[in-house]
């Protein structure tokens, strides 16, 4: 098999690429759910967190693709902005779709903070 860039990459990094990739598409396609649902979960700031951390998980999977030299710093933030959105979709107890988001979400606040320590 001819190598490629993806073969180059650190199984750390890719441990954090596939969560910040999976974290972004949650959080995406959870925004129509919330508006369908409308009330609580269509609140401007809900949704607007949603999408500032599908963006930021989207921009680290970015820096950590193309080996930035900045991607621990941007890691850092992007855990911050998970963490904020786990918290977030937690407040819709028993609401199935928001505590996968919630779960998801966590999970990559997890990998980017380990990605921060190892990498600022």
């Amino acid at each position: 098999m001819p190598r490629t860039a993806m073969n180059l990459i650190d199984p750390a990094v890719r441990r954090c690429i596939d969560e910040c990739v999976q974290c972004h598409e949650v959080c995406l396609s959870t925004v129509p759910y919330c508006l369908e649902q409308g009330a609580a979960h269509a609140a401007d700031a809900h949704v607007t967190l949603l999408l500032d951390c599908a963006n930021i998980c989207q921009t680290a999977a970015d820096f950590m693709l193309r080996g930035s030299d900045e991607h621990g710093r941007i890691c850092a933030a992007c855990a911050a902005v998970c963490q904020h959105c786990a918290e977030d979709c937690d407040q819709f107890v028993g609401d199935d779709v928001m505590h996968a988001c919630a779960e998801r979400c966590r999970h990559c606040a997890d990998a980017c903070d380990q990605m921060a320590a190892a990498h600022t």
